[in-house]
Formats: structure tokens, sequence, C-alpha cells
């Protein structure tokens, strides 16, 4: 390690200093890491394919595409799709051709954000993963279904990652706490009990959230300290939602708050409700959803309702104010506290609807 190096590490965060150097130290995806499944065995036999990524943040796409790089013995080159234009990837190209000629190496091209990409982008990466030039390992949050080009995916395994469990989530944790050469080992630190599950339920799932969570708390405490909830509290500050626009959880949320509805889960239809309120949602497009399904469904069996709807117009020819309030929550609604104290504390559910259940 030069000097460059170790000043770039000693300024990086927690969750990249203490990032896993192989399949025995990552934490989580069994099913496709565990003995005998198909990226285990890839690794072990050194038979590489182009891959997609597709999972939620912090779930250990970056992670999972630097360990194959170093296993095999690939040289690695990454890119955001953010940055990068069709020169960059022309230029890399051209060294991956080189290195293939020259040195008898594969060239792993990781890129990440891998759905930002557009279609004259992809074109121009097409031919390369086809002829093996280039090993290509994207990383999405999308499903590339929508996002990727067909033959682009067709030359390509799509593996889906899952939310890290609560158990891979401890275990990274206390591993973090554990490490002395790039964690917080040093510190000596302890966690109460609560403030650890507390913790890990804020994260949801998401690895390099709890960590960077962890590393602003231990940074307000001294050495040989509990950590005690109040101290993540005092980190997180105020929980994010995690949620988009226009993507998958955007049109997942409204699905689940629909199917709610429709089957008289009081207690779901809240919960949804306060998670797209928190999130920020507009208000307009959620009160247009309740007409429709106001129509749809209430409709269908009282003729008149039907009749009040106007589906064209629906949430905007009533001169509504886009405001929508929780009343008192209804008897059988269990949670203390109202809906979206009730989402904040508990964190994100996974909707069991929606597009992510249809993998490409």
């Amino acid at each position: 390690m030069d000097l460059f190096d170790k000043n770039q590490k000693e300024f990086a965060p927690l969750a990249d200093r203490i990032r896993p150097k192989n399949l025995r130290e990552f934490a989580g995806q069994k099913h496709l890491v565990s003995k005998g499944k198909i990226l285990e065995k890839a690794i072990g036999e050194d038979k590489l394919f182009s891959i997609i990524f597709w999972g939620p943040p912090g779930s250990g796409k970056t992670t999972l595409a630097r360990i194959i790089a170093s296993e095999t013995k690939s040289n690695f080159i990454q890119i955001s799709a953010v940055t990068s234009n069709v020169a960059e990837i022309k230029k890399i190209i051209q060294t991956a051709q080189d290195t293939q000629k020259l040195q008898s190496q594969r060239t792993i091209l990781f890129i990440d954000e891998i759905h930002r990409f557009n279609k004259a982008q992809q074109d121009v990466l097409l031919p390369h993963v086809e002829r093996g030039t280039v090993t290509l390992i994207g990383a999405t949050t999308e499903n590339p279904s929508f996002e990727v080009i067909g033959a682009l995916l067709s030359g390509s395994r799509v593996l889906k990652l899952e939310s890290l469990s609560e158990e891979d989530l401890e275990r990274i944790i206390k591993n973090a706490l554990k490490d002395k050469n790039n964690g917080l080992g040093n510190q000596k630190l302890k966690f109460e009990k609560q403030a650890l599950k507390f913790l890990i339920s804020q994260s949801n799932g998401d690895a390099r959230f709890a960590l960077n969570t962890l590393e602003i708390a231990a940074s307000q405490v001294k050495n040989q300290s509990t950590l005690k909830a109040e101290n993540i509290t005092s980190a997180l500050q105020r929980h994010t939602t995690f949620y988009d626009k226009k993507g998958d959880y955007h049109y997942d949320t409204i699905l689940a708050y629909i199917k709610s509805m429709r089957a008289g889960k009081t207690d779901a239809a809240l919960h949804y409700l306060a998670r797209m309120i928190e999130a920020g949602e507009d208000p307009v497009f959620i009160a247009r959803r309740m007409v429709i399904f106001a129509s749809e469904d209430i409709g269908n069996a009282i003729a008149n309702h039907a009749c009040n709807c106007d589906l064209r117009n629906a949430g905007s020819s009533y001169g509504w104010h886009a405001r929508i309030n929780f009343n008192p929550c209804p008897r059988n609604f269990l949670f203390i506290g109202s809906p979206q104290k009730h989402c904040l504390n508990r964190g994100n559910f996974k909707s069991p609807f929606g597009r992510q259940k249809f993998p490409s």
C-alpha cells in the first residue's frame, strides 16, 4: 500500500473500509454465495459470465463485484453510468483488448447504476460483451427488464439480491466493532441490547446505512463507552423512508395500498398511506388513486357512486385541496401512536406486490 492508498483508506467511510475481501467474510445472499450455489461455483471454477446484480441499496452489489474480480485475478474496471460516456466506454474496450492480447487476462467491467445508461451507450457495449472482450457486471436498484436493452439482458444473467436479514446486519455491525485495523475495534465500544435492535430495525436491510449510522454514533461518544438508543437516535436524526418518485417502490407501494383497501385490511392500508406521505408522495396522486378505487370497487356495487366519479378528471374536477390527514385511528389499529409514527419506528416493510415480484 502506497502513501496515496493509505490516505484514501483513512478518509474512507466505515462501510468502505471494512468491505469483505472474499466470500467467507460476505454476509447475506445465501441463495447466490452458499456452497454449490451459482455465484460460488462460478467464482470457484473461474467460469464467469456477464451478470446484472439487481437489488436494494446496501445489499452487497458492489462488494460482490470486487470479490469476483479479486478471487478470479481479473483486471477490474469500475465506472458509474451517471458520469460515464461513449468515449470512455470505447477507451475501456481498447484497454480490455490490449490486456487480453498481451497478458491473457480477463477484464471485468463493473457499471454501477447501469439503469442510467442510455440506449446508445448500451449499444456500444453490446458487441464487446457478446464477444467476451469484457465480462460485464452491472448493478441496479431498478428492474432491469424496464431499463436494460433486451440484447444485453439476453447475454447476461440477472441475479436478484435481497435486503439483508436482521442476523446478517447484526453480524456486520459486530464485526465492525471488533475490527481493530479498519473498523472501530480500538474504541472498545459496546452495544446496549435495545440500541443494537433499534439500529438494525432502522436500517431496513441496508448494510451501508447501518455502518454509516454506527460510525456517526461512535464519533459522538468516548472510548470504552456503551452505545445506547439515544446515541443511535441522535445519529439518525430523521429516518428516511426508502422510496422513489417513478420507480418500482413508487408503484409497489400504491399497489399495496389499493390491494389493502380492497381486502379491507385497515392497518395495512394506513401503513402504506403513511409511508407514501412520509416519503413526500404527491397527495394529488394518492387522491386520484383513491377516487379510481372508489369507482372500480365501490362503484361496481353501488351504481350511483360510479356515476359520480369522472375518472378522466379524477382528483381535479372536484376542486380538492391536495391535502390528506389521518382521522383518529380505528379501534382495530393495534399500533401505538399515529400511522406515521409507526411507519418511522418500524422501518420499511417490503411490499408483497408489484413489479419487483417479476424478475427479468
